[in-house]
């Protein structure tokens, strides 16, 4: 169970999170992965869920080897893929607005540390109309290692002058979950109900189904 009473600071990942875009991230995979051969459902794409994109392309070059195409082409073709598609239907997930404004009159800092990078986090803030709310944002295109590396939410931290163990990470992902707990971070997983749910969640110090039943948690 989560005691604000002992958090001062809520870090929240992006995708999934948000904004729906991991529909977007699994249809600009789909797309591009096919330019070079690559079938990504029938190779199992789930297993990169929450990975920074160019770790993602690595992780798949390793196993699938290509030849037609430099793997920052791949790279820059994603982007651009998901760039267009949160400006055309990037919305808000259930509860955004609501669960920001209830911890902005709390008085918590806010953080947002994505994989995803700083281009798309610009767009989907700006699309949803939320940038006003953080205090930092953070890419993990900035740090040396991508989730389930700690590190994008440690820095986070330090950004936002927080100690660890009083910040609550917000994540959808296993991956994220695991670096959020990894950072020794108190951690709430909401799955965002358009991919296998791993049991391994269980490891997040709470579960929920989306973000206004956190907040109804929250405020019991």
């Amino acid at each position: 169970m989560i005691d604000l009473k002992e958090i001062d600071t809520i870090i929240f990942d992006m995708d999934g999170v948000l904004i729906n875009s991991e529909p977007m991230w699994k249809a600009a995979e789909i797309k591009v992965f096919d330019t070079i051969g690559i079938d990504f459902i029938a190779v199992g794409g789930e297993k990169t869920v929450g990975l920074r994109i160019d770790e993602v392309v690595d992780y798949w070059y390793a196993l699938y080897p290509w030849k037609n195409k430099t793997k920052a082409e791949v790279v820059d073709e994603i982007m651009l893929e998901m760039v267009n598609g949160i400006k055309a239907n990037g919305k808000p997930m259930k509860g955004v607005v609501e669960i920001l404004e209830f911890f902005k009159s709390k008085g918590m800092k806010i953080g947002l540390a994505s994989s995803s990078f700083q281009i798309l986090i610009d767009t989907s803030l700006e699309k949803l109309g939320i940038a006003h709310y953080f205090d930092v944002t953070l890419s993990a295109q900035n740090c040396t290692y991508g989730k389930p590396h700690p590190e994008v939410y440690i820095e986070a931290a330090k950004l936002l002058k927080s100690e660890p163990q009083n910040c609550l990470v917000i994540e959808d992902s296993l991956n994220g979950v695991i670096a959020g707990k990894a950072a020794k971070m108190n951690v709430v997983a909401v799955p965002d109900g358009t991919h296998e749910v791993s049991e391994q969640l269980k490891v997040a110090d709470l579960r929920v189904d989306n973000l206004k039943e956190l907040l109804k948690v929250l405020s019991n």
